[in-house]
Order: C-alpha cells, then structure tokens, then sequence
C-alpha cells in the first residue's frame, strides 16, 4: 500500500510537466514570420521573439541591415558526411564575408527557453557559447538532441541556441542538403561538406503575422 501511496503524487507530477511542456510547444509566445527565397525555393521560418529574444532579434538585424540577402547556404552535415559525434543532421547558412558579422548576443540555452533542435528548427551557430549571432545559422533535418542543453555534441554540454521554427519550405532544406558537397577546404572537421555551389538567399522579408501569435 506504501509504494502505491507514494507512486501517486511522482505520477501526477509526471503527468503535469508533461502537459505543460505541450502547452509551451503549441504557445510559443509573440513570434516574428520571415520568408527566405533561395533559387530552390522559399523558406518560411517563425522567430520565437519572447522565448529566444536575443538570438531571434540578432537574426531580425541582420535582415533588417540587408545582410541577410548577402547569405548563402554554404555548408549541409548528413549522417553519411559528418566528422563529429554524436552523428548530426542540419544545413548551415549565413553570411559569406565575416567582416560584416555584427554584434555576438550572449548563448540562450534550450534549458532557458525550453525549445529544442527538432525536424526543422533552426539555431544559432557558434563556437564558444556567447560567440554567435543570427548572420551563422542552420537549420535541423530530422530530430537533433545532441544539439540541445546537456548534449555530447559539444564538450562544454551548452548545446545551441534554437530561436525558431520552419514551418514552410522543408522541402527545399532537404533539396539543398542532397546538392554536391565536394568544396576543396583545409579545415578536417568541415571536409566533405562544404557545397560547391552554395544556395545564396536572394530576398529575406518580414511577412504579417500568422493567426496563431499570442500578443
């Protein structure tokens, strides 16, 4: 009778964390719509302005300075192509000149904003946690936990900083991730996938908000 008592309120709270972390997926808060029309096609993505602030702001900076049409995707990682571990699958993009890089904003773990690298997310690229900014960037094919707060991925375990969602266009992510990857570079962990012709954005665009923002 004692472990039965005692299972009861472990089950409820389960239960309670379990639905309130489906309600945080489904109300993401104030988000921001952007469109990106790349030759393969268009690439809508919602930016998650309350739950990611610094990280979704840098990346609106960036667009809103036109450099964001001064972008490409330029680097796509397979589970056939990846030199890491724990395998990743994600197409990466930003802009071509980092003399032109602005501002880094400080690292928005996926413990903070309760995000995750899921089919589909797109992140902030970086190297030290603090280092990136919204002009270096990928997006998720396929579900990546290795990528989040408490990952292997990376030694620091810090994971990335999700800021938004595709929810348009994941047909055009996966046709750039198939495209030749052979790119000549001396940098080992890059090797085998740098694009040889890299997918430039040609226009990058706020678009009015969808139904479904919660102001």
């Amino acid at each position: 009778m004692m472990h039965g008592f005692l299972a009861r309120p472990a089950l409820v709270i389960a239960l309670f964390l379990a639905v309130a972390a489906t309600a945080a997926d489904e109300n993401p808060g104030k988000i921001e719509t952007v469109e990106l029309e790349t030759r393969l096609g268009t690439i809508t993505i919602e930016l998650y302005l309350e739950r990611a602030p610094l990280s979704s702001a840098s990346f609106l900076d960036y667009l809103d300075e036109g450099l964001m049409e001064e972008s490409a995707f330029y680097r796509v990682v397979t589970h056939e192509n990846d030199n890491g571990s724990p395998l990743i699958s994600v197409v990466q993009g930003g802009l071509l000149d980092d003399e032109k890089m602005l501002q880094p904003v400080a690292h928005e773990t996926t413990e903070a904003t309760g995000l995750s690298h899921a089919d589909g997310a797109i992140s902030i690229a970086r190297a030290e946690p603090g280092t990136g900014s919204g002009g270096a960037f990928f997006i998720c094919v396929g579900d990546n936990p290795a990528l989040d707060f408490g990952g292997t991925r990376n030694s620091d375990k810090q994971g990335f900083a999700v800021f938004g969602q595709v929810v348009a266009g994941m047909d055009v992510v996966r046709a750039i991730q198939q495209l030749p990857a052979d790119l000549p570079t001396d940098n080992e962990y890059m090797k085998g996938q740098l694009l040889r012709e890299p997918v430039e954005i040609v226009s990058a665009r706020r678009t009015p908000p969808p139904d479904k923002q919660i102001n």
